[in-house]
C-alpha cells in the first residue's frame, strides 16, 4: 500500500525553487530540470514508496551530496515534480477553452486530468494541504478557469465548480488506481477473491439478509468483473454535475 506523501515546511524556500530555478549546471552536471526529471521517472515506475534522494542520485551516477544544492530534501523534490507534470496537462492538443461548447470544455478538463492521473498514478498519493503553486500548476489552473469563464457563475462559484470535477476525477482515479495495486500484488481477479470469501462470509453473517445490496454487487460484478467500477461512477458522476450544472447557468 503506497503512503501519502506530505507536504514541505517552508513554503518561501519552496517558492524559490519553483519560481526563480536555477538552470546553471554544476560541477556533477545536474540541473534542477535534470532532477526532476530522474525522480519522475522512478515515481511514475515504482511509485513514490521507491523515491528516496539516494536512489534518484543513484540513478544520476551523483553521490546523494550532490543533489542538495538542487532540492533541499524529497518533500520538495515532489512538489516540483508535481508542477512538472502539471504543466504536462494541456500541453498537448488544443487547450479545454478552443473545444465548441462549455460542456465540451468541461469535459476535456476533465478527461485531461483523468489521463494526468493514469500517467502518473502517485499523484493521488501526495497528501492534500497548503500547496505553493509554481508555474506549471499555476498555469493549469488558468486553462481550466477559462474553461469556466463567462458562464454567469461568480469566481468563487467557478472556482467550487473546477473543485468539484477535479475532485471527482481524483477521487475515481485514486480508485482504479488503487485496484490496480491490488491486482499486481495478488494473483486473484475481484471475481475470484469474493469467490474465496463468499463461503465464510455467508456463515459469519448467519443469514442475515441484505437483498438490495446483493443484488446490485451481483450485477456490477457479473458486468464489469471488479467489486466497484471507478471509472463508470466518473463518467456517470460527471455526466449528473454536468447536467446539474447546465440548469444553473440557464
Amino acid at each position: 500500500m503506497a503512503k501519502r506523501a506530505e507536504r514541505p515546511g517552508d513554503p518561501i524556500k519552496l517558492i524559490g525553487l519553483l519560481w526563480k530555478p536555477t538552470e546553471a549546471v554544476s560541477r556533477s552536471g545536474l540541473t534542477p530540470r535534470r532532477v526532476t526529471d530522474a525522480a519522475i521517472a522512478v515515481a511514475d515506475a515504482e511509485g513514490l514508496d521507491a523515491l528516496t534522494i539516494r536512489r534518484i542520485a543513484g540513478d544520476l551516477g551523483v553521490s546523494p551530496m550532490a543533489l542538495y544544492p538542487h532540492v533541499a530534501g524529497r518533500a520538495e523534490l515532489i512538489e516540483l515534480m508535481l508542477d512538472a507534470v502539471a504543466a504536462e496537462v494541456y500541453a498537448t492538443g488544443p487547450p479545454p477553452a478552443e473545444a465548441a461548447t462549455w460542456r465540451a470544455r468541461i469535459e476535456r478538463v476533465a478527461q485531461a486530468n483523468w489521463d494526468h492521473h493514469m500517467a502518473h498514478p502517485w499523484t493521488v498519493d501526495v497528501a492534500p494541504g497548503r500547496p505553493v503553486p509554481g508555474p506549471g500548476v499555476s498555469g493549469k489552473y488558468e486553462a481550466e478557469l477559462v474553461a469556466l469563464d463567462r458562464l454567469g457563475l461568480g469566481d468563487i462559484e467557478m472556482d467550487q465548480t473546477l473543485t468539484a470535477v477535479l475532485g471527482l476525477v481524483s477521487s475515481a482515479a485514486r480508485g482504479v488506481i488503487s485496484m490496480r495495486r491490488v491486482w499486481q500484488e495478488s494473483s486473484l481477479t475481484d471475481v475470484q477473491w469474493w469467490e474465496s470469501v463468499a463461503p465464510a462470509l455467508a456463515a459469519a453473517m448467519g443469514g442475515v439478509s441484505y437483498p438490495i445490496a446483493q443484488r446490485v454487487s451481483t450485477t456490477v460484478g457479473e458486468t464489469t468483473g471488479m467489486s466497484t467500477d471507478p471509472e463508470g461512477a466518473f463518467r456517470l458522476g460527471l455526466d449528473m454535475l454536468l447536467d446539474g450544472l447546465a440548469h444553473r447557468i440557464k
